[in-house]
């Protein structure tokens, strides 16, 4: 990544300047499609590497309930990542439209906040226009079976907008195969392109000629060029991209998902689900005893890239964890620590160590000389 800022800056900016527009006006389109064949199972022409994933998700959420007049009901959990749901509670308010909020943190409802097919459909009528899921849950890590609840929700004549944040390059994704109209994420967690990093949009070909996209860039403008008085959508994936994209970002973006490529996502998958059951036995060797519980399913297929360990004091032993022990791990509240491998980076010698750390400083109690309000980023 190192070299590949450097040779922009270097070989294309400094030189090209203006004129290296000619090339770069298509890198959205260049590195979508790499995201979408090495980490998400789509075809061509259907990932926009682009903008950041909140306005991703208002994009294509406001889209897809354009797309289906009539009907007045927003459908999303409320487990689901803050952003999210804050967006989808402006448009409903916007609108004068009914939003549902599945309470999945009830345990009386869901187990480790997965919402189950037999859930949702207990939601579901012919007045829902748009589902909202994450694939995988941020707080518990518990993952979704996309395809049956996908399945379901077209069932009911409803678009599903899935946000795979905490799941893209991680996990199988297979938009395609699993019949998936909308997708946003990010690239800067499991996809290592660096803080802030351009997220992604995924539009499937069957629809994209259908949905209309509020922000109307002059990157989705028919003839770009002609500076014409109104906009015409240009077909295509194109027509959901609002502006300029963010190139020394992307150069992030294409080099962490070319290594992404290259290991191959079955692989990384693979090296997730035994990495995290290997946290999971040592929850339950060193972590169990000293009052955790782990709110993250049991099996492989049910879990993303990370666990949720609760605690009583967990955000003091969060910050004590990052200050006394050179383990970095998040806070969630009320009370969730994640933990988490990083399949092309982390180790599993990394993993017994970093759990080992976790167990020692609890057990001697350290983190109880951590003053609550020490940080702002959890």
């Amino acid at each position: 990544t190192v070299k590949a800022i450097s040779d922009f800056l270097t070989q294309e900016w400094g030189p090209k300047v203006v004129t290296g527009w000619e090339d770069w006006i298509d890198e959205a389109q260049r590195v979508g499609d790499l995201i979408g064949r090495s980490a998400l199972g789509a075809g061509a022409g259907q990932v926009l590497a682009c903008d950041t994933t909140s306005v991703n998700l208002y994009q294509l959420a406001l889209a897809a309930i354009k797309a289906r007049p009539g009907r007045k009901t927003i459908i999303i959990d409320a487990a689901n990542f803050p952003t999210d749901r804050y967006i989808m509670q402006g448009i409903a308010k916007s609108l004068g439209l009914n939003l549902i909020t599945i309470d999945n943190e009830d345990g009386a409802i869901s187990e480790n906040e997965l919402i189950t097919p037999e859930l949702l459909k207990t939601y579901l009528s012919d007045d829902v226009a748009l589902v909202s899921l994450q694939v995988v849950q941020y707080r518990s890590g518990a993952r979704q079976d996309i395809e049956a609840l996908t399945e379901l929700v077209k069932s009911y004549g409803a678009l599903m907008l899935w946000d795979a944040a905490h799941a893209v390059g991680s996990v199988v994704l297979d938009f395609d195969k699993n019949g998936v109209d909308l997708a946003v994420g990010c690239t800067y967690k499991y996809g290592n392109s660096g803080p802030g990093a351009p997220a992604w949009l995924y539009v499937s070909k069957d629809i994209q000629s259908k949905l209309q996209v509020p922000i109307q860039g002059w990157f989705a403008q028919r003839d770009q060029f002609a500076m014409g008085d109104n906009f015409e959508k240009i077909e295509g994936i194109r027509g959901f991209q609002i502006a300029s994209p963010s190139l020394m970002g992307l150069r992030c973006v294409k080099s962490a998902f070319e290594m992404i490529e290259e290991a191959g996502i079955s692989r990384i998958e693979g090296k997730a689900g035994q990495g995290t059951q290997m946290m999971i036995e040592l929850f339950d060797k060193w972590l169990s005893p000293l009052g955790f519980t782990l709110n993250t399913p049991r099996g492989a297929g049910n879990r993303g890239g990370h666990i949720s360990l609760c605690h009583p004091e967990a955000s003091k032993i969060a910050i004590a964890l990052r200050k006394y022990a050179n383990v970095i791990p998040d806070y969630r509240a009320p009370n969730s620590i994640r933990v988490a491998i990083s399949p092309l980076v982390n180790s599993y010698v990394e993993i017994y160590d970093g759990f080992q750390r976790i167990r020692d400083l609890v057990s001697t109690r350290q983190y109880e000389k951590i003053d609550d309000g020490q940080v702002r980023v959890t």
